[in-house]
């Protein structure tokens, strides 16, 4: 999502991790949940849609990092597939 599309509703209990010099992680303060994947030199943030508990409406446009996937996933949906 763009980043300034993103409206974060408690964002008090939002906490953020540093990973590396290009992305800082965004989880719940209180139970440790995924939220947010932001990548400080860009302007957009991905966001964890298993943090959403109502339908979002929202497709999937592709899969990346499939090079790394379990042998136990099967990608069937004919989406692309990045290596990285």
């Amino acid at each position: 999502m763009p980043r300034a599309a993103v409206t974060i509703t408690g964002e008090a209990h939002v906490r953020w991790y540093q990973s590396s010099e290009k992305v800082r992680r965004g989880f719940c303060g209180t139970c440790g949940s995924t939220l947010f994947w932001d990548p400080v030199f860009q302007d957009w943030t991905a966001i964890a849609m298993g943090a959403f508990d109502t339908p979002t409406q929202t497709k999937l446009k592709q899969h990346i990092f499939v090079a790394d996937k379990g042998d136990y996933y099967d990608i069937t949906d004919g989406l692309p597939q990045n290596a990285q």
